[in-house]
């Protein structure tokens, strides 16, 4: 995985990182570093992906206040420690947006 880019988003990301745990597995796997460049034009689009309605809500209050927004991703093809979840997180002041598994936060 070298690099992970967006078309036209919704809002701005900032830079956008990930943790070495989904940067390891996304060098390995290339269907998994699809997933990932997958997730993240949804997350930019302002498809939350596997959130409930609540956080949904949250996210979509958040385009308009800029506040944190976060997003999940599941596909059950690509377990870490029986968890088969990424988190994308951009930040309040959309300096940067981080790719993650939940246990890494």
């Amino acid at each position: 995985m070298d690099t992970l880019f967006v078309i036209n988003p919704a809002f701005s990301t900032g830079q956008i990182v990930a943790t070495r745990g989904v940067y390891y597995l996304a060098c390995e796997n290339p269907d998994f570093a699809k997933f990932i460049q997958q997730s993240l034009s949804r997350h930019v689009k302002g498809d939350w992906g596997d959130v409930d309605n609540e956080d949904e809500q949250t996210n979509d209050q958040a385009l308009k206040q800029g506040t944190r927004l976060l997003s999940a991703y599941n596909d059950d093809r690509f377990p870490k420690n029986g968890i088969a979840t990424i988190w994308i997180i951009t930040e309040a002041d959309r300096s940067a947006t981080t790719i993650l598994f939940p246990d890494e936060y």
